[in-house]
């Protein structure tokens, strides 16, 4: 995934841009950046940080920054902010998404033959400089970032820091969130809400699908309307999204007590205790626990001191190993009891697996799986989530393909939980996941817990629909 954060004050805004950042680190491990405009020129910094946390790389270029306008971003791809000098003027650019057509676009981009791009190691473009160069073909800010959205497929929501003040574009569709926050001498402009309340910001704005802002010290201008079509990512609310935000105007937290409410009343198994697969599978937990009346408890706990988040990693055994190191085990609430864990989502299901086994290792008499999103049948296409390398690496799809010893010519069956062929996949892996029992969140009731309605929600990953 990643996130943005971004400032326009009339006091020196370096903290609240480094905190304000920091405060996204749960969306990405791969790049932090920031970027300022002291009033005569940019300033940037851009650290890896796959190994260490954002703060412990960035505390030591604090003394060197200063700037009343700032940008940063957590990147899980390329390294960002970027700075441009083009004929719009010098600005600083940080992207949020996943464009599908770069190859298209660096063709087209080719077309003007003075035209060119700086490689990665791994002989890539840097997708943020793809942007930079759409919008440099155009006559302002505006329609550049108008063209991005037309151009683009997939998603990419804009940061632009100008000497003037910060264009804030959301991507088309809407699959991410941007947020205004305000306070007495200042703007901020944010993925996540939960960065407004510990630097003294308030809620003010959320753009719409589309929707261009200029901010500046003194306030903000719409300068392009929101479309009205959205398709915000459901995941947000299930799993990746922060407990104490909010994004059009439903709360995280709040969504996974009402979602672990309604997978408990369509639930009849006998437990002992409910507990929450840490940390964004707990909410969903405490509200079955609500619902059911079954006592919630904490079984193991998840150690995170110095482990990273686990999905980040690429290679799959690191993130097998780091799920397993993460999470410690409480002999004493596991020895033959009746478990039943909620978990946001089950993607590949290895790591579930070695979970369940520590659990069975400590003498739990059963263990029953309730994930809060229906089984995920295709990778997403929109943003850097569940994407995978193969298709065939996902948990669903690997039972498909057990069933009907192929690959189906539709898969439309296997995302209707009202089918034969639903309920054999859920079977399968169950059994291949060594749980007690395996029960997915319906579509339908997730969507109600959003409490947005099915057409303004994206939820490809689970029925590839559009």
């Amino acid at each position: 995934m990643g996130g943005l954060f971004g400032v326009v004050s009339k006091q020196d805004c370096v903290m609240d841009v480094f905190f304000g950042t920091d405060y996204h680190s749960h969306l990405g491990t791969s790049r932090g950046g920031m970027a300022f405009w002291n009033g005569t020129s940019f300033n940037r910094s851009i650290h890896n940080i796959e190994n260490a946390q954002f703060r412990a790389k960035f505390e030591a270029d604090l003394a060197k920054m200063s700037g009343n306008m700032g940008i940063g971003c957590i990147s899980d791809t390329d390294p960002q902010p970027l700075t441009v000098r083009s004929h719009l003027g010098n600005y600083a650019i940080s992207t949020l998404g996943k464009i599908n057509n770069a190859d298209e676009l660096v063709e087209r981009a080719f077309r003007n033959q003075s035209m060119h791009f700086l490689e990665t190691n791994h002989g890539t473009i840097n997708t943020t400089e793809l942007v930079s160069v759409i919008i440099d073909q155009e006559d302002s800010f505006k329609n550049g970032l108008l063209q991005v959205q037309e151009l683009v497929k997939g998603s990419c929501s804009v940061l632009i820091l100008t000497p003037q003040g910060i264009y804030a574009s959301r991507d088309r569709w809407g699959r991410t969130p941007l947020v205004i926050g305000k306070k007495d001498d200042a703007y901020c402009v944010s993925f996540e809400s939960c960065t407004f309340a510990n630097l003294g910001y308030r809620y003010e704005y959320e753009l719409g699908p589309g929707e261009i802002v200029f901010l500046t010290p003194d306030g903000y201008e719409i300068i392009s309307p929101a479309r009205k079509p959205m398709k915000i990512c459901s995941f947000l609310w299930v799993y990746y999204g922060y407990s104490s935000s909010t994004y059009e105007g439903v709360n995280v937290e709040v969504m996974r007590y009402k979602n672990g409410a309604s997978m408990a009343r369509n639930d009849h198994v006998e437990v002992d205790m409910v507990a929450g697969v840490p940390d964004s599978g707990v909410g969903h937990a405490i509200g079955y626990s609500n619902e059911s009346k079954v006592p919630f408890g904490r079984p193991f706990i998840k150690y995170t001191p110095t482990w990273s988040r686990s999905f980040m990693p690429q290679d799959q055994s690191i993130r097998n190993l780091v799920a397993r190191m993460k999470l410690m085990p409480i002999p004493e609430l596991v020895a033959n009891k009746r478990l039943l864990f909620c978990d946001d989502s089950i993607v590949r299901g290895t790591q579930m697996r070695e979970t369940v086994d520590l659990l069975y290792a400590c003498d739990a008499r059963e263990v029953h799986i309730r994930s809060a999103c229906p089984p995920i049948v295709f990778g997403c296409k929109y943003l850097n989530f569940s994407a995978s390398r193969s298709l065939n690496d996902l948990a669903a799809r690997q039972a498909i393909a057990e069933l009907e010893g192929k690959e189906p010519e539709n898969l439309d069956a296997y995302c209707d939980p009202s089918t034969d062929q639903y309920n054999a996949m859920v079977d399968c892996i169950c059994k291949r996941l060594n749980f007690s029992s395996l029960k997915y969140q319906n579509i339908h009731d997730m969507i109600e817990a959003i409490g947005l309605g099915a057409e303004r929600v994206c939820t490809y990953c689970w029925n590839g629909r559009e």
